[in-house]
């Protein structure tokens, strides 16, 4: 008796005897099972509804969404798509998971050419590190406008009196214009921004150099200093500071932050490929002749 009582203590003790642990001493609950006393009793029965009702509202969770998109399909077909179109990632967001080994060099050299170019815009605001020197380099990017060599040409076609000189300049403007019509068509197209976030200012405007790619100033002045050379008779130093001049022209847009190194090295490119064009479709004397005299005949009410 002793024996059997303190078996009872330890029951009434123990705390997998109270009510709420009753369902962690039953049996697992089996199919068939009976009276109150044994595996099918109430106790069991309970904590088994219990699982059973948790596992069904879980398993019920991802099953509305089927439901909800067929009750959509069947009223017009546009609840499903709704459902399903938030699911769906932008193009642009999705990585690629084994990209070519031409599209890691380019973007690389793409990402390159940004870091490079943002840390050579020492001019970019004035009170960058080298704002001081912005005017400077300002000025310095002036001599390669378009609009400044365009109505330099026109004010040296007015005053030369010979006509090789005429022929020179004539061929020139016209190099100039289709320079500057080429660069701004290229620029409309691919339209890409600088590495800086600026507004372009009046003259860019006329001179529809809005975009960065190619840099508009290192096309001209390339061009320009290759015209130069190949139709002036000038000494060693004039020519190596005519290529100097068009080299630091065409950095001192980097420098200000308009365009990147690889817009001003393509942009030189293109240059060069424009003096090229022009050389091979050169105005004879007497067509320069006929367009002066049909200009100046056009011009000629107005004075």
């Amino acid at each position: 008796m002793p024996s059997s009582a303190r078996s009872v203590a330890r029951k009434r003790n123990s705390v997998l005897g109270r009510p709420e642990f009753m369902s962690l001493n039953q049996q697992p609950l089996r199919s068939g099972g009976g009276g109150p006393g044994g595996p099918g009793g109430p106790s069991e029965g309970r904590g088994g509804a219990r699982r059973s009702s948790q596992i069904k509202h879980q398993t019920s969770q991802p099953a509305e969404e089927p439901a909800d998109g067929a009750a959509g399909s069947g009223g017009g077909g546009s609840g499903g798509k709704d459902k399903r179109e938030p699911c769906k990632m932008p193009e642009e967001d999705c990585m690629q998971l084994n990209p070519s080994f031409k599209g890691i060099a380019m973007n690389s050299l793409l990402a390159i050419d940004i870091c490079l170019s943002k840390r050579m815009g020492v001019c970019a605001y004035t009170s960058s590190s080298w704002g001081g020197c912005r005017s400077m380099v300002t000025l310095l990017a002036l001599t390669g406008h378009g609009i400044t060599w365009i109505i330099g040409t026109i004010v040296c076609l007015t005053r030369s009196n010979t006509l090789a000189g005429q022929e020179v300049l004539v061929n020139l403007l016209l190099a100039l214009l289709v320079d500057v019509m080429t660069v701004a068509g290229v620029q409309r197209l691919v339209k890409r921004k600088g590495p800086w976030e600026m507004t372009p200012g009046f003259l860019d405007c006329v001179a529809m150099d809005i975009y960065s790619f190619p840099a508009a100033h290192a096309s001209r002045a390339a061009m320009v200093s290759k015209f130069l050379l190949s139709h002036l008779v000038l000494a060693v130093p004039l020519r190596i500071l005519l290529v100097l001049w068009a080299f630091l022209v065409g950095l001192s847009r980097v420098l200000l932050g308009r365009h990147h190194l690889t817009d001003m090295v393509c942009g030189f490119a293109l240059g060069l490929f424009h003096f090229s064009l022009m050389e091979t479709v050169w105005l004879s004397s007497g067509t320069c002749q006929t367009l002066i005299s049909i200009s100046t005949l056009s011009w000629s009410p107005f004075f």
